[in-house]
């Protein structure tokens, strides 16, 4: 069953442009400035995102001078994805065993 921490994730990850910061995360390190050329948002809205996406545990940051530079927490999305796949496993049983509860 999906927990708190996971329903954070799951919201946290419910915007396109949120997952997108995610996707480019998993390949670099980037800063605002960085965020903001790849997706065309601007910086405030990005900003945003960003916050919602660390206080879900997501990404965390690196100062660095004047920048702040996000980095991706996989292990977060690891508990997403074993979340998600006990879920999935519980559903392949259910089907299997034919489970349904009969109308009142």
């Amino acid at each position: 069953m999906l927990t708190s921490v996971d329903t954070d994730l799951t919201r946290a990850l419910g915007d396109p442009l949120r997952v997108r910061i995610v996707s480019l995360l998993a390949h670099e390190t980037l800063c605002t400035t960085h965020l903001v050329e790849e997706t065309g948002a601007r910086q405030t809205n990005l900003s945003n995102h960003l916050r919602v996406l660390r206080e879900a545990g997501l990404v965390e940051t690196e100062p660095c001078g004047r920048y702040t530079y996000y980095r991706l927490r996989p292990e977060a999305l690891e508990s997403l994805s074993g979340a998600l796949g006990g879920l999935a496993a519980t559903a392949r049983a259910t089907v299997a065993a034919d489970t349904k509860r009969a109308c009142p």
